[in-house]
């Protein structure tokens, strides 16, 4: 069934400085497209399922029509439930733009979801931007050569990450200057950046000084929960096999890190979704997002597609 697209909510104004005026103006547009795309049309993308094979044809069709050599990379993953049986298979989904130099940054989102729900938030959304932003950079010349991943399977032990960075040389890891994870990002009330520990989160806080030039609202965790140092966050998405590899990450996520035991697993108010949770429950829709967040979703996608492509056309390393 093809679901038409809404139209696009009024988002409030923000200072999209780090992109071109042309692309301000529809920053998040393209992504709200996809997300409709992946969690309405396809619906719940089990690990392993047929409906998550039909995203990954998506995810692939829609790079091979910007242009990009996408291929697909098979692993195969024991399901968490032994009913669904002893192993299952998935696909990472890649596609490489060249840049000036040839060390990369990897930016990366999965696009399996848990049964409930439809995954909008957690993780249509991240997978949105993502080819959103492969769309406005595939002419424009970046510092360093972009490989663009959606990870299957990363609601079964982060499958689809782990396979990829276990494939990995140890040529490649080396010539990988930062792995940039898009998950759950327009649902939390605080719009955040995570990235390595302390001061080897150069990206990270590169990131948050961009956003204070800008304008823009956007944060990292202060560690008020030892369990996690100020500027982390756990080892609950795909960045976690790359820092393993010792690969700098950072990492866009709204949630709440004041909420609930000040882990960032409490997204919004109790009020909402299950005891303020959205994702893994049956609230993770867009329908619900947007009306019961009014302009939060678009708002959100707007600014962190104006950070990643300041990240990805003006970082350099030191």
């Amino acid at each position: 069934m093809v679901h038409r697209f809404r139209p696009l909510l009024i988002v409030p104004l923000l200072t999209l400085t780090g992109i071109p005026a042309a692309a301000a103006q529809t920053a998040g547009r393209a992504a709200r497209a996809h997300i409709v795309a992946l969690s309405e049309d396809i619906g719940a993308r089990l690990a392993g399922s047929p409906a998550e094979a039909r995203a990954a044809r998506y995810i692939h069709g829609v790079l091979e029509d910007l242009g990009y050599a996408a291929e697909r990379q098979s692993f195969d993953f024991e399901p968490e439930d032994r009913r669904r049986g002893a192993e299952l298979t998935s696909d990472n989904v890649i596609a490489v733009k060249p840049g000036a130099s040839g060390r990369e940054i990897i930016v990366g989102a999965h696009y399996d979801s848990e049964v409930r729900g439809r995954g909008a938030g957690d993780n249509a959304s991240g997978v949105a931007l993502m080819l959103e932003t492969a769309e406005a950079l595939r002419d424009v010349e970046t510092p360093y050569t972009i490989r663009f991943i959606a990870f299957g399977a990363e609601e079964q032990g982060l499958a689809g990450s782990r396979h990829y960075v276990e494939s990995m040389s140890d040529e490649a890891i080396g010539n990988t200057v930062a792995m940039i994870n898009l998950d759950s990002l327009i649902v939390g009330e605080i719009a955040y950046v995570y990235g390595s520990a302390g001061p080897d989160g150069v990206l990270r806080d590169w990131i948050l000084a961009r956003a204070l030039e800008d304008g823009l609202r956007l944060r990292t965790q202060t560690g008020e929960n030892p369990e996690y140092p100020a500027g982390t966050t756990c080892d609950c998405s795909d960045h976690a096999p790359f820092k393993d590899a010792g690969i700098q990450y950072a990492y866009f996520e709204s949630t709440n890190w004041a909420l609930g035991d000040k882990d960032g697993y409490v997204q919004v108010d109790a009020r909402y979704g299950e005891d303020g949770r959205v994702w893994h429950t049956p609230f993770d829709t867009l329908d619900y997002i947007d009306r019961t967040f009014p302009g939060r979703a678009d708002a959100r996608l707007a600014l962190f597609a104006s950070l990643l492509y300041r990240a990805l056309t003006e970082y350099t390393a030191r």
